[in-house]
C-alpha cells in the first residue's frame, strides 16, 4: 500500500504524521482524527493528477438508494452504542462492538486490531495469547483480515453454540462497509472529477499507511516481538515473504513451529 499510495514526500510525511497520532495513544477516535487530518493536508500540499475518462454509468441503485444505505449507517452508529449502554442484553453489546470497529475503520484490515484488541482483551472476553493466537491464524488463510471477527465472536463465548456468536460478529463487522458502499457509490463518479476531492481522498489514503504501520508496531509488534529470538524468527518471516515470495499460510506454519521448538528447549 505504501508504494501505491504514498509515492512521493508530501504523502509519505502525511503518513508519518498520521503514525505519530496513532502510536501516542490508544483511544479508537484518534483514528478518525489522523484520517481527518490527512483529509485537510491532503487538500492543502497535494495536487493529484487529473482523473482517468468518465466511464459509462453503473447501475448502482440511484441516489435514493445512496441516501437511505448512508443513513442508514449513521443510525446504527448511534444507535448501537447507546442501546447497549441502556440495554444489559449481550449479542447486543457483541454487534455493537464489532459494528463500531468496522465502521471506524479506513483502509487495510489490519487497521482494525487496535479497536479490536481495546474491546476485547481489557474486559477480559478474550485473552492476549488467544488474541494473538488467532490474529496468526487469520493470516494463513485467503479473505480480508475483517474474517477474524468470526474467530473473536466464537472465542468469546457470549453465545451458545460458539459459532451462532462468530457469524454475528462476521456479519456486525461488514454491514459498515455494504451500507458506504451502497451508500457512496452513486455519487463517485461525480465526487472524483472534483480536483480537491481528489486531493482530500489522497490524503486520507497516505493517513490510512501511516494508521497501518502503527498498527504493526502496537498491537502485533509488542505483543509478539519480546525476545531476540522473537525478532529473529520475524526476519526470517519477512524474507520468506518479502524475497522467496513464499506463500503467507507456510511462513505462518513455519514460524509456529520454531516458536514451538524455542519454547521447548
Amino acid at each position: 500500500m505504501g508504494n501505491t499510495l504514498t509515492p512521493d514526500r508530501p504523502t509519505i510525511a502525511i503518513a508519518i504524521f498520521a503514525a505519530f497520532v496513532m502510536l501516542f495513544t490508544d483511544e479508537a477516535f484518534l483514528q478518525l482524527t489522523a484520517i481527518a487530518g490527512g483529509a485537510v493536508l491532503g487538500l492543502a500540499f497535494l495536487r493529484p493528477a487529473a482523473p482517468p475518462p468518465r466511464p459509462a454509468p453503473k447501475r448502482t441503485g440511484g441516489y435514493p438508494v445512496g441516501v437511505t444505505a448512508l443513513v442508514l449507517f449513521l443510525v446504527l452508529l448511534i444507535v448501537l452504542p447507546l442501546a447497549s449502554g441502556l440495554i444489559d442484553n449481550d449479542p447486543l453489546a457483541l454487534a455493537d462492538s464489532f459494528y463500531r470497529s468496522g465502521s471506524l475503520v479506513f483502509g487495510g484490515g489490519h487497521v482494525v486490531l487496535p479497536l479490536l484488541e481495546t474491546e476485547f482483551v481489557p474486559t477480559g472476553l478474550v485473552s492476549k495469547d488467544d488474541f494473538l493466537a488467532g490474529y496468526g491464524a487469520a493470516q494463513a488463510v485467503p479473505g480480508p483480515l475483517f474474517t477474524f471477527s468470526a474467530y473473536l465472536g466464537t472465542t468469546t463465548g457470549i453465545l451458545s453454540p460458539g459459532w451462532v456468536g462468530g457469524f454475528l460478529a462476521l456479519g456486525s463487522i461488514f454491514m459498515p462497509a455494504f451500507l458506504l458502499v451502497f451508500g457512496v457509490l452513486p455519487f463517485w463518479d461525480r465526487l472524483r472529477h472534483f480536483t480537491r476531492a481528489r486531493a482530500a481522498i489522497s490524503g486520507v489514503n497516505a493517513a490510512v499507511v501511516g494508521v497501518l504501520l502503527a498498527a504493526l508496531y502496537d498491537p502485533v509488534f509488542t505483543s509478539a516481538i519480546t525476545t531476540p529470538e522473537d525478532f529473529a524468527i520475524a526476519a526470517a518471516a519477512l524474507a520468506l515473504l518479502a524475497f522467496w515470495k513464499a506463500p503467507p499460510w507456510f511462513v505462518v506454519v513455519l514460524t509456529g513451529g520454531a516458536g514451538a521448538l524455542l519454547n521447548a528447549l
